[in-house]
């Protein structure tokens, strides 16, 4: 087995071949699980096709690009670009998690999970991105052909963050600089104006990683907590449900105190992929455990992301936010608080304090 060289022994969920979870251990798939899944599906008639088309808006570009230079007069909003990809406006940055502007999240663009609706902001009509979170390798999450065309982007490239083990992949395409963190390291960027240091934290999740059939957990996983001064948003990229999340609470505790403006202001939570259970749940959260991780967060609101996009999984492309309403039926969460956009819409945030 290939040597993890950030291996350290002091932490739980590093290996001498690469990384683990908190609170389960991952293990791949076997071929008759795979096959078993498959079967099932194909008996089934799953997935079913969409009942309703999904929403689809305009972009508002003149207030996404009015904003985006408006320096720390900005308002905080965020805009659903489609599938894990947003365009987050705070601290006087544009920010955008997991990047996926191609036809199909796949190694190649001529097979694989094609898109059913399209970005809500085409690459060319964004405005100049500073950060790029990524939360983890996997083709609907690490897109090259996006992350290349965005670090050509006029006005210089944007400063991408990463978990630890990514880094050799961007050398390789040409991409240098790139900041890598372990979970819980502390990462403080600059906004454009008064010196304004944001911290940006990797945190844990309950996932996996793999690019090719070999690497299989030899890079990290990961969501973030960007605490800038007018919102504290927090990404959680691909995860399952875990105590992982209660543990994210205790950590920010003292920076969401209630005389500092309380917890994260907006989660960005996945609410998509994960039909069958059996399979799906020790990697992908349903939207009642989406549910579940907003409380456990103490977020005061949440985007659902990771759905409407690629058809991934077994349950139909617009049967999340369906399960969603349900939930938070179920949890007396409402759905104010909670909430899902149309591709290409924006909401725009209370600024913390």
């Amino acid at each position: 087995m290939k040597r993890n060289p950030y291996f350290d022994p002091t932490k739980p969920h590093h290996r001498p071949g690469g990384f683990q979870n908190n609170y389960l251990e991952f293990r791949e798939k076997r071929w008759h699980e795979l096959l078993r899944w498959r079967w099932g599906a194909w008996r089934k008639g799953e997935p079913k096709p969409p009942k309703d088309s999904i929403p689809v808006v305009e972009p508002d570009l003149a207030f996404i690009h009015a904003n985006a230079k408006a320096g720390m007069a900005m308002a905080p909003a965020i805009t659903w670009v489609g599938h894990i990809t947003v365009l987050a406006q705070i601290g006087g940055l544009n920010f955008l998690t997991d990047p996926v502007f191609s036809e199909r999240c796949f190694p190649v663009q001529w097979a694989g999970p094609r898109r059913h609706t399209p970005p809500g902001l085409r690459l060319a009509q964004l405005p100049h991105i500073d950060v790029v979170l990524l939360s983890h390798n996997h083709y609907d999450h690490m897109d090259e052909g996006s992350l290349l065309a965005l670090a050509k982007q006029a006005g210089g490239p944007p400063m991408f963050i990463t978990p630890l083990g990514h880094k050799a992949w961007f050398e390789r395409h040409g991409i240098h600089g790139v900041i890598e963190l372990d979970w819980w390291d502390r990462h403080m960027i600059h906004a454009t104006e008064q010196n304004a240091r944001i911290p940006i934290v990797l945190t844990p999740a309950q996932h996996w990683s793999a690019r090719t059939a070999t690497d299989a957990l030899r890079s990290l996983w990961g969501g973030f907590a960007v605490l800038s001064p007018d919102c504290h948003l927090f990404f959680a990229g691909d995860t399952a449900y875990s105590k992982d999340f209660a543990d994210i609470r205790q950590h920010f505790a003292i920076d969401h105190a209630p005389g500092l403006g309380g917890g994260f202001d907006i989660a960005l939570l996945p609410i998509g992929a994960y039909e069958p259970r059996w399979f799906m749940r020790d990697q992908h959260c349903n939207p009642a455990e989406s549910v579940q991780i907003f409380k456990d967060l103490g977020a005061k609101q949440a985007l659902g992301v990771h759905w409407g996009t690629f058809q991934l999984t077994d349950e139909a492309l617009d049967e999340p936010p369906r399960a969603l309403k349900k939930a938070l039926a179920a949890a007396r969460v409402g759905e104010q608080r909670f909430f899902v956009l149309p591709v290409g819409g924006t909401r725009r945030l209370t600024p913390r304090l």
